[in-house]
């Protein structure tokens, strides 16, 4: 990969370069990193025309190698006014890499506030914008189908927003197209759906006709492919667990655990978990003809995505996510699953970020404005997000906003962005990623569920703030490097507790790109791209205050294990000690 495709919606132009020799050690995460810490003022306005939108696939995208085609898309977040990174599946990666193209970089803002474009890129890798007016205000499924018309027979992997992102929503997400042309995989985090609305853009359409990527060593290649795909299919999580029963095989584990936030997280454990879990969405789906069991692009050996079908066999929505079944789910105590998949369906049709989304409405109800439980009117108020009723325009910000806008002291945001679905008083580690990631709450960041509660790469006690600020900058560190690569993050079971699968990814890299990649090498890579990303929201203005738990968080003890959150303020001050040296090697100090 070595040209970046730089579109200006103020112009209209698109252009080709090469790869700019600063950028040229970087891809996927990391390159989206750079791109905005070197063009993007840090105090910009988020939905202005000096942001910019990046979507870069990893260093194994177009490859072969397992679970490596997802994508990065960077920008300054509306949400949390830092840098974002957001991370997909889906076919875009694969298809852009194999056209050569390390990013897509989308500047500047359209002269027409009206006016919709999309973009196409096509075999030959090269790019032309279209006006397509007649896409304003559709919804994300049917605006890929309207695309698709456009394109007759050409076969295209598909980039879209909903109407939540023309609307400037700062919980509004990116969809992505998957092997089987369902518009449903999502970089849903930080309202990057947002920034590509403000833009004037519409939807992306990637010829997805390039012949795979070349290799410097074809065999080794080969042979590292192999060692990396048994050590996946080997491990019990990777190979049994998440194909079998999807990613919402947590929902009893966690559920046991204590940590699974229920009614706007005031209980650890929900009632109704069965009725949501990943064994009972299996059930159903198999009773009713759904698919099971497939990878969410090209590549993937896990396999962990499923469709999940109505009464009748027809698709509703991707297989809910652990993460969508909980927001959606107990986070707003409601228990039936039909519900739940209307709910994301409802999100993935507006283009909303499900896990904002299912926390908002839990804020929502804890502010007496629903019933706990009525997902029939949670769909209304979703609803109310595009028709533009008082509310809507207040839960299009996400939870934080909501709050504040009815009293609700009881907000589980840090920089402002919504927690996910892991309570972080009884399972202390995934809190001080969520305190300290320059993402926001995020659980991805830095997945400390690993130790603290599956006993993979070793087992760290969730209820004790010993070692938890440890444990969150290794993972952090080392997501950063997945991310990178275009792998995905459910790979690190098996790379924590298998050295084989971690030595393959850097015999992957070597054989791939023809440099020699180490284990420092890996690890360095993820330092860089979390030094940018800390450096630039530091300049946005971050400080160790932003680096905390609500303060909720301190003093209300969580059921059942009426446990508060303790690690320290200096073993959280501790997670980034790395950015000083790492910046110095780096020769960078500050952003743009």
């Amino acid at each position: 990969m070595a040209d970046i495709m730089r579109v200006n919606m103020s112009d209209l132009s698109v252009k080709k370069e090469p790869l700019a020799a600063k950028y040229a050690k970087f891809v996927g995460r990391a390159l989206t990193d750079a791109i905005i810490f070197n063009e993007v003022p840090p105090k910009s306005d988020p939905l202005g025309a000096q942001n910019k939108l990046v979507f870069a696939p990893g260093l194994f995208g177009g490859t072969t190698a397992p679970n490596g085609g997802r994508i990065s898309v960077g920008a300054k977040s509306p949400l949390t006014g830092g840098l974002k990174e957001s991370n997909a599946g889906g076919q875009v990666a694969h298809a852009l890499a194999k056209l050569g193209l390390a990013a897509v970089v989308i500047e500047g803002k359209a002269a027409d506030p009206a006016a919709r474009y999309v973009l196409d890129i096509d075999g030959a890798g090269n790019g032309s914008l279209m006006r397509a007016d007649e896409l304003a205000g559709l919804q994300t499924y049917e605006t890929a189908a309207k695309m698709r018309e456009f394109k007759g027979d050409a076969k295209v992997a598909l980039v879209t927003i909903g109407p939540a992102g023309e609307l400037g929503a700062k919980a509004a997400g990116i969809a992505f197209s998957d092997p089987k042309e369902y518009q449903n995989r999502w970089a849903g985090r930080g309202g990057l759906g947002a920034v590509m609305g403000s833009k004037g853009l519409k939807g992306i359409a990637v010829a997805a006709t390039g012949a795979g990527l070349e290799h410097a060593d074809k065999d080794a290649f080969i042979a590292a492919v192999r060692k990396f795909s048994t050590a996946l299919k080997e491990h019990p999580v990777t190979g049994q667990g998440l194909p079998t029963y999807g990613t919402n095989v947590l929902a009893n584990i966690i559920n046991e655990a204590g940590g699974y936030p229920t009614r706007n997280f005031s209980d650890g454990r929900f009632a109704g978990v069965e009725n949501v879990s990943g064994e009972t969405m299996r059930e159903i789906t198999v009773a009713r003809g759904g698919d099971v069991k497939h990878g969410c692009h090209t590549g993937c050996v896990i396999q962990c995505s499923r469709y999940y079908v109505d009464k009748d066999g027809k698709y509703v929505t991707k297989g809910v996510e652990y993460e969508g079944a909980w927001a959606l789910g107990a986070d707003c105590g409601i228990d039936d699953m039909d519900g739940i998949a209307a709910l994301d369906r409802k999100c993935s049709d507006l283009g909303l970020d499900t896990i904002e989304m299912g926390a908002t409405l839990g804020v929502y109800m804890e502010a007496g404005k629903l019933a706990w439980g009525d997902w029939k009117g949670a769909l209304a108020a979703l609803d109310g997000i595009v028709t533009g009723s008082a509310d809507g325009k207040v839960l299009r910000d996400g939870a934080e906003a909501t709050g504040k806008a009815f009293g609700v002291t009881r907000i589980p945001t840090v920089k402002h962005q919504a927690m996910p679905a892991y309570d972080p008083r009884p399972i202390q580690g995934i809190g001080v990623t969520y305190a300290t990631s320059t993402q926001g709450a995020d659980h991805t960041a830095g997945y400390s569920i690993t130790s603290n509660v599956l006993g993979v790469g070793g087992t760290v006690d969730p209820l004790k703030p010993e070692g938890q600020a440890a444990l969150s900058q290794g993972l952090q560190i080392a997501t950063g490097m997945l991310d990178s690569f275009g792998l995905c993050i459910f790979v690190a079971f098996a790379v924590l507790d298998n050295p084989a699968a971690f030595e393959a990814i850097y015999e992957m890299a070597s054989a791939h790109t023809g440099d020699t990649w180490t284990a420092d090498d890996l690890m360095m890579l993820g330092k860089q791209a979390l030094t940018m990303e800390r450096l630039y929201n530091e300049a946005a203005g971050f400080t160790a205050a932003d680096d905390r738990m609500p303060s909720f968080m301190l003093t209300e003890k969580l059921p059942p294990h009426d446990a508060v959150f303790t690690v320290s303020d200096a073993d959280l001050d501790s997670v980034f000690d790395f950015v000083p040296e790492t910046a110095k090697a780096m020769g960078i100090s500050k952003p743009v």
